[in-house]
């Protein structure tokens, strides 16, 4: 006759065979977040350190990206003009499209004023106005912005304009506008900008005129942890959003383009962001002096120069993946030519996951001035040997 369990031990395994079952029967997204349903016809979301796409809809998709497009610009304007540079206002800038800051044609304005009302207020004549000031005319200047474009590998993207009003040669991409929004976040007064809710405009012509500018993205102070980025309208663009946030170590950038409203944008964002936190989690990868290198300079006061990333690596995980399965390689020349200037980029860290690459991070070196030194000119001497080597 088979021996009966004891009370204790068949309790035990009851416990067990109900517990089994109830994970079974647990719906997926308890274990694992549920994918963002948004209206956008194209987004994307991205870790901001490496540039790892964490989820894609279609994220190569080209569509207008309206006022994003206004990312490039604050970022050339920059590059190009002081805080306190003089713009003034240019008929053609004054009559341009939707214009929230009350611009006028002989209006002067400080840079950094007219900067602050382009990207919170989205005026499309500021965008205009600061192109004229920082190249002379704004073909000039939209020729700038694609030779950027390409620099930064957004090879789906071609610009038209500097504000985004619809014209069909000028369109971008998901993950393109998520490079231009990971790129422009590294600049700490493009930081600043995007993340203020309010501010007060003045002019310097007419002088004491003034206007209290709110920046149209509706998740400031509105989403946890979110620190930026643009918005952007048209009735061909649709709504379309770039937007950082991040939340202890998690840093994310996301896109969405042609959400089916204004609102729609905000709202697609919040899922897609949510998703984020709720999925990705950081692991430790090797400290930035561990990543130390050394590469060769001509023409310089010095023939080396030490290059490291900017700041320590963190892998990006997703559910079910592992620190370990990451390996990192260097795109970085062996002779770079000086002048080399601070904060400059002058290769890549490569990180892959099981041998794939998924994102990178920039190798920044020790600025180098121009100049003579026996090195350096012995460097650019044997540049082929040593780029052989």
């Amino acid at each position: 006759m088979p021996r009966l369990c004891d009370r204790a031990g068949c309790v035990r395994r009851a416990g067990l065979l109900v517990f089994f079952l109830l994970f079974l029967l647990l719906p997926a997204s308890l274990a694992q977040a549920e994918e963002p349903e948004v209206t956008a016809d194209a987004a994307i979301l991205i870790d901001a350190q490496t540039g790892r796409v964490l989820w894609s809809k279609h994220g190569e998709e080209r569509h207008y990206p309206a006022s994003m497009t206004k990312m490039m610009t604050c970022i050339l304007g920059m590059n190009s003009l002081t805080p306190d540079s003089l713009v003034k206002i240019s008929p053609l800038a004054a009559q341009t499209e939707d214009t929230p800051l009350q611009i006028a044609a002989g209006d002067t304005m400080r840079f950094e004023e007219i900067l602050r009302g382009m990207m919170m207020a989205s005026d499309n004549g500021a965008a205009v106005a600061i192109a004229e000031a920082a190249d002379g005319s704004v073909p000039d200047f939209v020729a700038r912005m694609n030779e950027k474009a390409a620099e930064l590998g957004m090879t789906g993207t071609h610009f038209a304009n500097p504000n985004g009003l619809t014209d069909e040669d000028h369109y971008s991409t998901p993950h393109d506008m998520a490079r231009l929004a990971q790129y422009a976040m590294r600049n700490p007064v493009f930081r600043d900008i995007v993340r203020q809710q309010q501010r007060t405009i003045r002019w310097e012509e007419p002088a004491g005129k003034q206007l209290l500018v709110e920046n149209t993205n509706e998740l400031l102070g509105r989403y946890e942890g979110i620190t930026g980025i643009k918005t952007g309208w048209t009735k061909a663009a649709g709504g379309c959003l770039a937007a950082s946030a991040e939340r202890g170590d998690v840093r994310l950038i996301a896109v969405v383009m042609h959400a089916a409203s204004e609102e729609d944008r905000f709202k697609d964002m919040r899922r897609i962001l949510d998703y984020g936190f709720a999925e990705t989690t950081m692991a430790a990868g090797p400290t930035a002096s561990a990543c130390k290198r050394h590469v060769w300079v001509k023409g310089g006061v010095h023939s080396r120069t030490k290059v490291v990333p900017a700041g320590d690596i963190y892998y990006p995980l997703l559910p079910g993946e592992s620190a370990e399965h990451y390996t990192i390689s260097y795109d970085l020349p062996k002779v770079i030519a000086a002048p080399i200037e601070p904060g400059e980029a002058v290769g890549k860290l490569i990180l892959s996951y099981d041998g794939q690459p998924v994102g990178s991070v920039d190798l920044i070196a020790n600025p180098v001035e121009p100049g003579f030194s026996l090195g350096s000119w012995l460097v650019g001497v044997f540049e082929g040997v040593l780029t052989w080597l």
